[in-house]
């Protein structure tokens, strides 16, 4: 069983950044690939970028891609997620997840294991 802890959400003002951590209580974690979702009032849960176990494979949804960095620390069991040039359709609670293969996937129903998320919120 592996544990996920989200942090580092908050309020932000458009334009802004923030990053989110995601600890994960497993020694083998580097076994695992992971990913970023979010969630928005009223809508679905949406994949927000991808990393394989090594890190050498990143991937994103288009509508980060360019402004969101995913990397991960494979020594300190946490995934990292820096959002820059934030906007108002950011504001979701945003989900780390884990992956048993190698490189994951952008769908969420393929992952194992889910943290209890963090708030970010976007003001303009």
């Amino acid at each position: 069983q592996v544990q996920l802890v989200e942090s580092g959400g908050g309020l932000v003002q458009a334009g802004g950044s923030l990053r989110l951590s995601c600890a994960a209580s497993e020694r083998t974690f580097e076994r695992y690939a992971m990913g970023w979702f979010r969630q928005a009032p009223g809508k679905e849960r949406e994949f927000v970028a991808g990393i394989s176990w090594s890190g050498a494979v990143r991937y994103y949804a288009d509508s980060v891609k360019g402004r969101f960095t995913i990397s991960r620390d494979n020594a300190k069991n946490t995934v990292y997620l820096v959002m820059n040039s934030l906007n108002a359709e950011d504001t979701a609670v945003y989900y780390c997840a884990a992956h048993t293969a190698m490189i994951g996937s952008r769908n969420g129903d393929e992952y194992d294991y889910w943290g209890q998320g963090t708030q970010v919120t976007v003001s303009l």
